[in-house]
């Protein structure tokens, strides 16, 4: 059996996903063994479906869990989820929250259940869960401490596999912008000169255009490829947390930091930190920013002493930042220490001449990875993507694609594959005969779908665009049996 220490020593290592399900199921096998438990589960979100899924599993009944979902919220481990908080439950009958269709399908009892969150940059990705105590006590506080521990290690193992390969691909990074028109030939011309200097530089562009990506090509061809490229997205945490996650903080800072932790302006020391949706962040964190970017130090939350870093900004946004700056939503200080210099991204309807490689690159991906090598597209499928204005971009075309292959008939993708339509929104609140009630349901309805097809389906992006939290979106799309989208 390995140890912890052995296990942190692998996660770094990760590089594919064969090597990451092989250490998911070393995870969860010493797991189940340290905390002598019956059977545990590891369960990973599937952001397209908004459920859970089993990815590896222990016990006598294992096999039989491959094909069971469950939905965020539902049962022990969709509430951890949807809270992002862990759970004991000494006896799972006297706790409401039990969903025994599971259990009762497979007949495995089930008395006792512990269920930790895994997360990646505050964000929960999925859980780890045990059942029983072989000696039949039920789990207490300590074993959620233990459990902690394991579900970090299964976190930074993902974490790990997505970002090697993601670096992966990157290789062809220029291709991954995909297209041939001029108007992206020059982004990518642009990209490559800022990458030789050290200057700020602020990339504009709509959701879904590849902001993150042209980050990332940059870095890879600066003088800092060898040192860390930090990712964070700005609009994803509220101010407070925000502060704690770029400048970490001291033990003892507040209620909870029972250790020193390390923001990200000090992991990306040396190399490059990338602010995505900086258009999204609040006044007070605008000002702390510009003054580690005009001082290169800052103060960990909770404590007195200067911490130096050298590091590349690279910022983003969607948003029509210049308004914001006039209108006073965003500093013009900071504005003008972000954009030394500035790569605007073009939108896809306006290079439209890169739609087809861009289909023809990520239709191969899909039919070798679903095994159909023989699928084709229809020639009135191609004519419906080229006249859609893909608000979404690349993302949304990418997504679009990909339902297509899973959801068509395996021979040939159809029109009626496309789940896009070429029509603006018609907002059929607005008719005559409908009750107020009928009339705000309906105009709900629509803005909660054109918000989800911007973001190429990603709720917690929608969320922070309609300004409501994700767990309600979740709640409204189930209500208004939206899942399909």
């Amino acid at each position: 059996m390995l140890n912890v220490k052995d296990l942190e020593q692998m996660t770094s290592k990760v590089s594919s996903d064969n090597e990451l399900n092989h250490l998911l199921e070393r995870i969860i096998e010493t797991t189940t063994t340290i905390m002598q438990a019956r059977a545990s589960s590891l369960l990973l979100i599937d952001q397209e479906s908004d459920r859970l899924f089993f990815k590896v599993a222990t016990g006598d009944k294992k096999d039989h869990l491959k094909g069971f979902e469950i939905k965020v919220g539902q049962g022990i481990a969709g509430y951890v989820v949807e809270t992002g908080e862990a759970l004991l439950i000494p006896d799972v009958h006297n706790d409401p929250r039990w969903y025994k269709k599971i259990s009762e399908s497979i007949e495995f009892r089930t008395k006792s259940i512990a269920c930790v969150p895994m997360k990646i940059n505050n964000k929960t990705i999925g859980v780890i869960e045990i059942i029983d105590k072989i000696n039949g006590e039920p789990f207490k506080q300590d074993d959620i401490k233990k459990l902690t521990e394991f579900s970090s290690l299964a976190a930074i193992a993902i974490g790990n596999a997505r970002e090697n390969r993601g670096l992966k691909e990157e290789l062809a990074l220029k291709y991954r912008i995909i297209g041939e028109s001029r108007a992206l030939k020059k982004v990518i011309c642009d990209a490559s000169k800022v990458a030789r200097s050290s200057v700020s530089t602020l990339i504009l562009g709509e959701s879904g255009t590849g902001k993150e990506l042209l980050a990332r090509l940059i870095h890879k061809e600066s003088s800092r490829k060898d040192k860390p490229m930090i990712i964070l997205n700005c609009a994803a945490l509220p101010e407070a947390l925000l502060e704690d996650e770029l400048f970490g903080h001291e033990k003892g800072a507040y209620t909870g930091a029972l250790s020193k932790k390390v923001g990200k302006f000090e992991l990306a020391d040396q190399g490059t930190i990338f602010l995505d949706e900086i258009g999204e962040m609040h006044p007070g964190m605008q000002a702390k920013l510009l003054r580690v970017l005009q001082e290169g130090i800052f103060y960990r939350v909770g404590g007195n002493d200067p911490v130096s870093v050298d590091i590349r900004v690279l910022a983003a946004t969607n948003r029509n930042i210049e308004e914001d700056v006039k209108k006073g939503k965003f500093r013009e200080d900071l504005y003008y220490r972000l954009n030394v210099v500035q790569i605007q991204i073009p939108a896809l309807r306006e290079r439209r001449e890169d739609i087809r490689p861009i289909v023809e690159y990520y239709f191969d991906n899909f039919k070798k990875e679903r095994g159909l090598p023989n699928l084709t597209i229809s020639d009135k499928a191609m004519e419906k993507i080229f006249q859609y204005d893909w608000p979404g971009n690349v993302r949304e075309l990418r997504n679009a694609l990909e339902r297509a292959v899973v959801m068509g008939n395996g021979r040939e993708i159809e029109e009626s594959d496309l789940t896009i339509s070429g029509a603006k929104p018609k907002y059929p609140g607005l008719q005559i005969g409908l009750t107020m009630e009928e009339a705000l349901n309906n105009f709900k309805k629509e803005f909660i779908t054109i918000n989800l097809e911007h973001t190429g389906g990603v709720r917690s992006k929608a969320a922070v665009i309609m300004g409501i939290q994700r767990t309600y979106l979740s709640r409204l799309i189930s209500k208004y049996d939206l899942r399909g989208i």
